[in-house]
């Protein structure tokens, strides 16, 4: 049997005809290099037919069957994981439970993604602890004393998705600045 059929018995179809490209590729390049013309294959080629077959593999249900295959036969889920490049925890999220499981696990994890935004907002009141630090030229540690003396209000403000910031607001500052003269 020679190793494309062996390949091709246990891959998916898209991940088969990405791997197919990609050793169509190479094959050229390497052509090109016994004719004494290196890199035949343009490199933004190259670049395409790796990234496609690391996507058809990613998408690829043959990990999945491998995985529970081992775990049947005995392997335990750090074996698993140590043969897949991934930690014991990575590795029971992925491939542990039945097809409903998995697909519940992800779709959570998309879900709390959606409702929970990675950057921080812009349009907060007042000014964050390390901005506030920066623009008068101190450490934080100094704006937090000016919090405790009640020179500056310090409040917390909870978006709705649950994220809380620690946000500064000078009006106390300049009251205390104005009743002095």
């Amino acid at each position: 049997m020679s190793p494309g059929a062996l390949v091709s018995s246990f891959l998916s179809p898209d991940a088969a005809a990405a791997l197919a490209a990609l050793a169509s590729l190479d094959a050229g390049s390497t052509a090109g290099d016994a004719g004494g013309r290196a890199d035949v294959v343009p490199p933004l080629d190259r670049l395409r037919g790796i990234r496609s077959l690391v996507a058809a593999l990613e998408a690829d249900p043959a990990s999945l069957v491998a995985a529970r295959a081992a775990v049947e036969a005995g392997a335990t889920w750090d074996d698993v994981a140590e043969a897949a490049g991934l930690s014991a925890s990575a590795a029971k999220y992925r491939w542990a439970g039945d097809d409903d499981a998995i697909a519940e696990r992800q779709e959570a994890s998309r879900r709390r993604k959606r409702e929970r935004p990675s950057s921080s907002p812009t349009d907060l009141p007042g000014e964050s602890v390390s901005e506030a630090a920066k623009r008068l030229g101190v450490t934080p540690n100094a704006i937090y004393q000016r919090v405790n003396r009640g020179l500056v209000e310090a409040r917390t403000v909870t978006l709705p998705d649950g994220r809380s910031y620690k946000r500064v607001f000078f009006e106390a500052e300049a009251e205390a600045g104005a009743e002095a003269d």
